[in-house]
């Protein structure tokens, strides 16, 4: 799939260039077109973009674009349903509680729709608690304006419990493309990767997930599909292109497909809102290299048909922050836990037409259209996982 100017129109409702959306459907007024639209400002619209915001319904009412009052409740098998809790578990003095699954995603709109899946009856926005711990020493290193520090907090949390397993449910407000450009002396000192160590100690799983939408890199992707990667590589070619592991590979075991047939089952409650020019149902792809699996890039970097950004053969999906978890999984060494990159597809190959500026507003606009629906997909391939 490579996603025209056209296709937006067809899909979406308006054609982001000609007709822009109105700057009441942006979290971020700065990242509207036509004056604005930087990258830097288009990146941080995807991360805070709410679509059960006040934001969400200016996009819903000027487009096609749904929100989550569509979703339908998905008819788990019987006994596999994630069950609440209805009082979130706790750990000692701020530190989150222990638990079999370590699951973590990143944007406010990834995490109303695994929070629907995952923890039905808590949303992440509303619901769940916020998880200051060592927030002061973390947050040091940070930028002001990042999304932690202007939330007073490292992220959010619930639990549940899927087939007898104990799970926290992890939304994050540190992001590596987000708390500092500031150059590290070593990788200890990005505060993603501080968190996540701290968090992992913590809850002690034996597996940790980390999920959400990603760019499609290639022709083959579709909005919806999932990749499950137990490989994920850094393309760092901005701020952190000189650090020793801006090109590095990190792999865990692969993980078992046993219930993936459920999931593809499952995806068919909610794919009515994915986009109609789709011409199948959602795909799983299990990565076995890393020209297959996940890339995380270290700026907002999105797949053209040009290959302006050069991310073709290098993966299947870019985004901006997975392998910072292979990196403290390398650095901790054997007691980490078993990872895995859970990411969908909510964007696929943009169409290299008009200026760059403008495919970014159209990556954007699509992910802010379908993001929460792709990754009801990949909340479903993390139950999958988990069950």
């Amino acid at each position: 799939m490579i996603a025209s100017r056209a296709w937006i129109a067809r899909n979406v409702g308006f054609d982001p260039i000609a007709t822009p959306a109105p700057t009441s459907s942006f979290r971020h007024p700065e990242a509207a077109l036509p004056r604005g639209g930087e990258p830097e400002d288009v990146q941080r619209e995807i991360i805070d973009f709410d679509g059960e915001g006040a934001e969400g319904a200016s996009l819903f009412a000027f487009s096609k674009a749904t929100g989550l009052s569509r979703f339908t409740d998905i008819p788990w098998p019987r006994g596999l349903a994630p069950q609440t809790d209805s009082r979130p578990l706790k750990g000692r003095a701020g530190a989150l509680p222990r638990a079999d699954v370590l699951v973590v995603t990143w944007t406010v709109d990834e995490g109303h729709a695994l929070s629907r899946v995952l923890t039905p009856g808590r949303d992440s926005h509303n619901d769940y608690l916020s998880y200051k711990h060592n927030f002061r020493k973390i947050a040091a290193r940070m930028s002001r304006g990042s999304p932690a520090v202007e939330a007073g907090r490292l992220g959010a949390y619930w639990t549940t419990r899927i087939r007898g397993k104990k799970v926290v449910v992890f939304k994050s407000d540190s992001h590596l493309s987000q708390d500092t450009k500031k150059v590290p002396k070593t990788w200890q000192d990005l505060p993603n990767a501080q968190l996540w160590q701290q968090i992992v100690e913590e809850v002690n799983p034996s597996l940790v997930i980390t999920t959400g939408t990603a760019g499609g890199i290639g022709t083959q992707c579709e909005v919806g599909d999932v990749i499950v990667s137990p490989v994920v590589t850094f393309d760092c070619q901005k701020w952190l292109k000189k650090e020793p592991f801006h090109d590095t590979s990190f792999r865990d075991g692969a993980p078992s497909s046993a219930n993936f047939a459920r999931a593809r089952e499952l995806f068919k409650a909610n794919a009515d809102q994915l986009p109609p020019d789709n011409k199948r149902a959602p795909k799983i792809r299990v990565a076995r290299a890393a020209t297959a699996g996940i890339l995380t890039t270290d700026f907002f970097g999105f797949d053209t048909s040009a290959n302006t950004y050069g991310l073709q053969k290098k993966g299947a999906v870019s985004e901006m922050g997975d392998a910072v978890l292979g990196l403290v999984a390398k650095g901790v060494g054997s007691r980490f836990p078993k990872w895995i990159v859970v990411r969908n597809v909510s964007d696929p190959q943009i169409k290299s037409e008009g200026t760059l500026k403008q495919q970014a507003q159209e990556a954007a606009q699509i992910y802010k259209a379908f993001g929460r629906w792709s990754t009801v997909c990949s909340a479903i391939v993390c139950w999958a996982l988990i069950a």
